[in-house]
């Protein structure tokens, strides 16, 4: 190959050089894969399998009632237009993006617990075929 002229050539000590290295973190930041997880046999708590469907749905529940509080304020209590245009809008918005989230939450625990049944059922036949086949 041909020598790269002295003007392309990095220096250990510049900036540069510290750029071209290879750097560490991305190892330690990306050690764990999505395979690892089916190698792992301790059970995890409930609230570890179902925490993030608790949090939609508490997120939405809340953007929800806000969204009901909203458009309540708005038909109930004497504004100015603007003001009532702006509510008028802002409202049924709420209402919508909360009652979407909450759905989506509720649809999730469902999804969640047939997936933790076929989990136990692999489990189960992993367990029976080493059985049978490593005698």
């Amino acid at each position: 190959m041909e020598a790269l002229p002295k003007v392309l050539e990095v220096d250990e000590t510049s900036p540069e050089a510290k750029d071209l290295l290879p750097s560490q973190t991305a190892s330690s930041l990306c050690n764990t894969s999505r395979s690892e997880s089916v190698w792992t046999t301790s059970p995890k708590s409930n609230w570890e399998i179902y925490r993030k469907p608790i949090v939609i749905m508490s997120v939405g529940s809340a953007i929800l009632l806000f969204g009901v509080a909203i458009t309540c304020v708005a038909y109930i209590m004497p504004l100015n237009h603007n003001s009532f245009k702006a509510l008028k809008m802002i409202g049924p918005a709420f209402l919508s993006l909360g009652l979407m989230m909450l759905v989506c939450g509720l649809v999730w625990v469902p999804i969640i617990k047939k997936k933790q049944k076929q989990r136990q059922k692999s489990m189960f036949f992993q367990s029976l075929r080493s059985f049978f086949f490593n005698r």
